[in-house]
């Protein structure tokens, strides 16, 4: 408890800046004269607190700062373009990208006609270097002949293309991040998060994009406006 104490000092003093590497556990054993063992029951409660992140093979870091974001619910736009109009540099790591036979979900919801394929394209979001979200859309490879064609931004390609969906509807709630979601998302396993789930619609009534994604909790707020009738 003294060296999580210690550690957390220096964190939130500054002493220890965010992605600052830490010490390995054979080093702050012969610093502190601590057991291996004490050095990480010391680190993983830093982790479930949010003040570390460990990635596999490389160590422990100290958790980058971030802070919450608003995202309305009132408008229709893509990941890329909610961070560009907060002046902030979007990226996506490819995680799954290719042409599938679809699931039974996929044929109801996209309207998918006898022997027609569906893209699948999963990826990391991140803005400014910092993991947000991880996301996977589905949709008709009559919109996307070649899912390779997506970088970053999907709507972008659909747009040069001429499509753009008009509306959605999307869905929340709460879950908790899985082993795997959370070392993509630099957080610890457990922790909360929030699962969405859209369903868009091109100008013609027709779905053109199924998208489900597991964003991190610490980070967005989501905000509707509502009104009287």
């Amino acid at each position: 408890m003294q060296l999580q104490r210690h550690l957390e000092s220096a964190i939130k003093n500054g002493h220890l800046p965010a992605e600052a590497t830490l010490p390995a556990e054979r080093e702050l054993a012969a610093m502190t004269g601590l057991s291996r063992v004490t050095i990480r029951k010391a680190i993983g409660q830093l982790v479930e607190d949010g003040l570390v992140i460990q990635r596999r093979g490389s160590g422990s870091f100290v958790a980058p700062k971030v802070q919450r974001m608003e995202q309305s619910l009132s408008r229709l736009t893509s990941f890329t373009e909610d961070m560009q109009r907060r002046g902030m540099t979007s990226s996506s790591e490819l995680l799954e990208s290719g042409t599938y036979l679809p699931s039974p979900e996929e044929i109801v919801s996209l309207g998918l006609a006898s022997g027609e394929q569906v893209v699948r394209i999963k990826r990391l979001r991140r803005a400014d270097g910092i993991p947000m979200a991880v996301e996977t859309s589905s949709l008709s490879s009559e919109f996307l002949p070649n899912p390779d064609d997506v970088v970053t931004s999907l709507y972008e390609v659909l747009s040069e293309q001429g499509i753009r969906p008009s509306r959605a509807i999307q869905r929340i709630s709460a879950c908790k991040l899985t082993q795997e979601q959370a070392e993509l998302l630099e957080v610890a396993p457990g922790d909360a998060a929030l699962y969405i789930d859209r369903t868009a619609y091109l100008p013609s009534g027709r779905v053109i994009e199924l998208t489900t994604g597991v964003y991190r909790g610490d980070i967005y707020d989501f905000v509707a406006e509502l009104r009287s009738a």
